[in-house]
């Protein structure tokens, strides 16, 4: 699945959720039910990483989806007639997929971004 070999040791539905577990985390994401894997471009996740049990949530949007939104705001009038686009939590990737999004957070992990790129949830 990753190009460093960090592969998903274990992946499925476990509705609403479709979970994702790796050696360094487990990311619960919720696509829509009809929506193949391979075209999510919008989506939340929660992800707990396995060495500390904390977590960690973003909403991840493809280039393709913000541009999508932006457009469809100019012609509603949302966020300025589509001049922005923003998420408190967002994270934008190039690429669409489960697959690819698990990817990226394992590079996020590798590089040390992931805690400035996602956001902590408390456990109460």
């Amino acid at each position: 699945m990753t190009s460093n070999g960090a592969e998903a040791t274990e992946q499925g539905w476990d509705a609403p959720w479709y979970r994702v577990r790796t050696e360094r985390f487990q990311a619960s994401f919720l696509p829509s039910a009809d929506e193949p894997l391979d075209a999510v471009c919008n989506v939340d996740v929660e992800v707990r990483l396995t060495a500390d049990e904390s977590r960690w949530s973003a909403t991840v949007f493809t280039l393709a989806e913000v541009e999508r939104l932006m457009e469809k705001d100019s012609r509603t009038g949302e966020s300025l007639s589509g001049r922005y686009f923003w998420c408190s939590d967002g994270l934008i990737v190039r690429d669409a997929g489960i697959d690819n999004i698990t990817n990226v957070l394992t590079g996020l992990l590798d590089c040390g971004d992931f805690t400035q790129v996602l956001q902590r949830l408390d456990d109460d």
